[in-house]
């Protein structure tokens, strides 16, 4: 019981606190390498990830205050080297690294930073030659972004006139390392833009050095100024094995700044060679030209006839075509004529004042065979229709009632009587004559053979 009075009981949070002010006391700063993972970045702009070996792992973090000053972006499954201290996250109980610096393993930062710019920049285009611009043949004046205090710009100044002297050289002398080079450079590359009238290259340049002395040149910044960049863009960074992000944005790449010079500027004596060359080739050409038209000109005025002779023979030509034609027409105009002679005979024999007589004697035969075959129709509908109406009167009614008979009818239905059974004794019926009808009483029925007498 007393024991249980002296016993040390902690509360979460009291052990938390303890463990951590601990750790972090024990490790107040060290280095720690390991494999990058669940790299993530929220809208904090805070770097969360894991790092972990082959048998362990452990939470990292990396506030945005330090990770602005990485040169490239952590991603998952990268190496690196980190510096750190180690804390515990109070609420969840965890204990994670805070770094504040890191780097890569085996690998450069620098390097890392130029592979991963590199990478972005090409996939958004700016390397693709669809956007190279051509570089002048003979450009009036060259602008110079470079450092103004090194030997690149002599050297530059220097092959540009020995190549071409009198060429308009515009210097715009840069940081071209440390800090704030990439910012000076893109200005000096805006600028020249802005006087694009008079300048027509741009030689972007500076002498060799290490990824460190190239690292303006390999900066965002640069590569857009460059890629901006309405005026053509040399890029002569380093020595031949030297490639930046630069070079990959210009128009064209130079090994060196000494050849990019080179290449801006034609050699003016190769130049005026050649234009001897082409002016003798056009003088050779231009004689050979006028001697074939010359000889031309002398054979076909050997072949030219006088105007007048050729006046006379045309007259003569005329004079025969139009007594040809004279004598066409009179010949066309006989045989029309000859024509309507026939054809007015074969007119006048085929005139239908010619056919008349014919014509009316037939006619009269038709009209008296009309009228003769009209009077026998007529004749014999008459005949029909007496024979018709003497069947019509044979079979009317009233003319079996006028010989005698006469129509028995029951009252009040008015059927017909055929039989005696068909009216009782005592019924009436009316008895229908050729003149007015009886109404009578049956007072008797009997039966008679057909053939007796009523």
């Amino acid at each position: 019981m007393q024991a249980e009075l002296h016993r040390k009981i902690y509360t979460v949070s009291e052990l938390t606190i303890e463990i951590k002010t601990l750790l972090e006391e024990h490790y107040p700063f060290f280095w720690i390498s390991g494999e990058v993972s669940n790299f993530h970045v929220p809208a904090s702009r805070h770097f969360y990830f894991t790092l972990k070996d082959d048998k362990a792992q452990i939470s990292g973090i990396m506030f945005r205050g330090q990770n602005r000053n990485l040169k490239f972006m952590p991603e998952d499954g990268m190496n690196v080297i980190g510096l750190g201290r180690l804390s515990v996250y109070e609420p969840r109980g965890n204990y994670q690294i805070i770094f504040e610096y890191l780097e890569p393993r085996g690998v450069g930062e620098l390097q890392i930073a130029f592979e991963q710019l590199k990478a972005r920049l090409a996939a958004e285009g700016l390397f693709d030659d669809v956007h190279k611009q051509p570089i002048p043949f003979l450009p009036r004046n060259i602008g110079v972004v470079t450092s103004g205090t090194g030997a690149v710009v002599h050297d530059i100044i220097k092959v540009a006139h020995r190549r071409f002297p009198g060429v308009g050289i515009y210097i715009v002398p840069v940081k071209v390392q440390g800090v704030g080079a990439e910012d000076e450079i893109a200005r000096a590359i805006a600028l020249l833009n802005r006087i694009e009238k008079d300048v027509d290259t741009i030689i972007l340049a500076r002498g060799g050095g290490s990824l460190e002395d190239f690292q303006a040149f390999n900066s965002e910044t640069v590569a857009r100024a460059v890629f901006a960049s309405k005026v053509p863009v040399i890029s002569g960074v380093g020595h031949e094995t030297d490639f930046t992000i630069a070079d990959m944005a210009a128009d064209l790449r130079a090994p060196t700044p000494s050849a990019a010079a080179e290449i801006a500027v034609p050699l003016k004596s190769e130049l005026v060679a050649r234009n001897m060359d082409l002016a003798g080739k056009l003088l050779r050409w231009t004689l050979r030209h006028v001697a074939q038209k010359m000889e031309r000109l002398m054979e076909a005025s050997r072949r030219l006839v006088h105007p007048r002779r050729r006046v006379g023979d045309l007259w003569m030509r005329l004079e025969e075509l139009s007594g040809r034609l004279g004598a066409r027409c009179r010949e066309k105009l006989r045989r029309e004529k000859e024509r309507l002679v026939w054809q007015r005979h074969r007119l006048g024999v085929s005139a239908p004042i010619h056919h008349l007589p014919s014509l009316d004697q037939a006619l009269k035969t038709l009209r008296t065979g009309l009228d003769a075959s009209i009077r026998r129709h007529l004749e014999g509908g008459r005949i029909r229709g007496a024979e018709l109406c003497n069947r019509l009167g044979a079979l009317n009614p009233m003319a079996v009632l006028e010989r005698g008979y006469s129509i028995t009818q029951t009252v009040p239905a008015g059927e017909i009587v055929r039989s005696a059974d068909a009216v009782a004794i005592g019924g009436l019926v009316n008895v229908r004559l050729a003149k007015g009808v009886l109404r009578c009483r049956v007072e008797e029925r009997f039966e008679i053979d057909d053939k007796a007498n009523i």
